[in-house]
């Protein structure tokens, strides 16, 4: 008996993008929109490929998505980001995973779906950014997003999980401006939790370490060590800002430390 399927979204000003997600998933039995205020056709665009739509005040990215995953009522869950897209192969692989012959269930009650990135405008295959695997398709109920640990909340989950072969295509940073826009956000997202957790350099040896050699080192292995050389240039400015990405974070939780930020 075939098992129902939710997509479970949550969307602020993305009508650049979600025409793409949702055209790779209009298949599904239900699309759920948890929408924080979009002021563009966001809200619009969603309807019109049949999704269920509401408003909610951000309050955090699991929190958001938790609430998305409430309003779901299919067997099985997929979360997706706006700029994400199934490709023809993920797609066909759910499916076939869902229609199961009568008294039949998928082996596994959450599986990881390997994510292939999209970094201006080069596919990366390497230096730790693939297969990038992410824990996004579960039963109903059975996971939740952790809340308060910033933009890099992820599904919590018990039990074994399976692996799915096909690529959730992440159409990350299609520029280098939207790229660094991002980091400088999301490094002011992780600097409070840092603070928190009395990761704030206050010797000058922590101080070094987080904020250079922590930076530096990270370059190091994953351009050389993991092969990120061998995406291009396109891999080099790549490796080179998510270095300056961890000094910034570093650095924003070092001057909060000091009641300065």
């Amino acid at each position: 008996m075939r098992q129902t399927l939710s997509i479970a979204m949550i969307a602020m000003n993305e009508e650049v993008n979600l025409p793409r997600t949702l055209e790779s998933v209009r298949w599904a039995d239900e699309i759920v929109v948890v929408d924080s205020g979009s002021t563009d056709s966001t809200r619009e665009i969603a309807e019109s490929y049949g999704a269920k739509t509401s408003y909610h005040p951000f309050g955090g990215h699991g929190e958001q998505k938790n609430v998305a995953l409430d309003l779901c009522t299919s067997d099985w869950t997929l979360l997706l980001d706006a700029d994400e897209a199934l490709s023809p192969a993920l797609q066909a692989e759910i499916r076939q995973l869902l229609n199961c012959p009568e008294g039949c269930v998928p082996q596994f009650d959450a599986y990881w779906i390997p994510r292939l990135n999209l970094y201006f405008g080069r596919w990366i295959r390497h230096g730790g950014f693939f297969p990038d695997r992410k824990l996004r398709l579960f039963k109903r109920g059975s996971a939740r997003l952790s809340e308060g640990v910033g933009p890099h909340s992820t599904p919590q989950f018990t039990g074994p999980k399976g692996k799915l072969r096909g690529d959730l295509l992440h159409y990350a940073y299609p520029t280098l401006g939207i790229y660094l826009e991002h980091m400088n956000r999301y490094s002011s997202d992780i600097a409070p939790l840092l603070k928190n957790k009395g990761r704030t350099s206050k010797s000058i040896a922590a101080f070094i370490w987080n904020t250079v050699a922590n930076p530096a080192a990270t370059f190091v292995y994953n351009y050389i060590f993991r092969l990120g050389f061998l995406d291009g240039r396109e891999g080099l400015i790549l490796h080179i800002n998510h270095s300056v990405y961890i000094h910034w974070k570093f650095i924003k939780a070092w001057r909060l430390g000091q009641g300065k930020e």
